[in-house]
């Protein structure tokens, strides 16, 4: 049974109250085979500093200016050396210190090309304050066309796929993320597995769900997204996906 390296990507931008937490999370992980890079849009606010803190553990850092996050993580998944690639962005953090040996089992196991797993959104503040589920057991690729994919940082891909079917469209502003796993999953039809079980916790604020404009923005691009990928849908559609959310917050995993 193959042992796959994975990479680990995190991309930071001013980041100092929370990419300490995130570069923990990674640090203290089981699996014996991870790389890990760190990203930094060239922060001006003490990020920097606390990344030195950690630097000798960390496989790669640079900190330079960049066109967004997206951009960001190309850079990152173009260095790479891993066989699979994650991305756990500046105020996320790994749910336990075995998320990435959960993570691998169908990948050393089955050979599946991606693997994705829950997600739980929690409080700024209080990570162990869990304010919504987000589970991907029913997941299916029927559904993109009603806006929904897997929760993004808990998706994990095997670097050749980045090689064969590209990496993040940066002129998208907050969607690339679904662009992405729809162009993987349904467009290319790579193989993916599902593991119950909460792989990351992800802080409320972040630029998909700040506000009514964002959201405007995202959904727009969703429509966009769809439509580049062969997905028949339409914008009610993709608004119904605010009903699995409310849903999501009465249901534990």
């Amino acid at each position: 049974m193959k042992k796959y390296k994975f990479t680990i990507i995190t991309v930071t931008y001013n980041a100092v109250r929370t990419v300490e937490d995130t570069i923990c999370s990674v640090l203290s992980q089981t699996y014996p085979d991870i790389e890990y890079i760190i990203v930094d849009g060239a922060s001006n606010d003490g990020t920097l500093s606390i990344i030195d803190r950690y630097r000798d553990r960390i496989s790669r850092v640079i900190s330079e200016p960049d066109k967004g996050p997206y951009d960001a993580m190309n850079k990152g998944i173009t260095m790479a050396t891993g066989d699979v690639i994650g991305l756990l962005h500046s105020d996320d953090v790994y749910a336990d210190i075995d998320a990435i040996t959960r993570i691998s089992e169908p990948f050393n196991r089955d050979n599946v090309d991606s693997v994705f797993s829950d997600l739980v959104f929690v409080g700024k503040t209080n990570i162990d304050k869990i304010t919504r589920y987000f589970c991907a057991d029913d997941f299916t690729v029927d559904r993109f066309a009603y806006g929904c994919m897997p929760p993004h940082p808990t998706f994990f891909a095997k670097k050749e796929c980045y090689n064969k079917y590209g990496i993040f469209k940066a002129d998208y502003r907050i969607a690339a993320d679904f662009e992405l796993v729809a162009r993987f999953l349904l467009k290319f039809g790579i193989s993916y597995r599902y593991v119950p079980g909460v792989l990351v916790k992800m802080r409320m604020g972040g630029k998909s769900t700040g506000s009514l404009k964002s959201n405007f923005i995202l959904n727009n691009e969703i429509l966009r997204a769809c439509r580049e990928n062969g997905i028949n849908t339409n914008i009610m559609k993709v608004y119904s996906k605010y009903i699995t959310k409310i849903a999501q917050k009465f249901r534990r995993p």
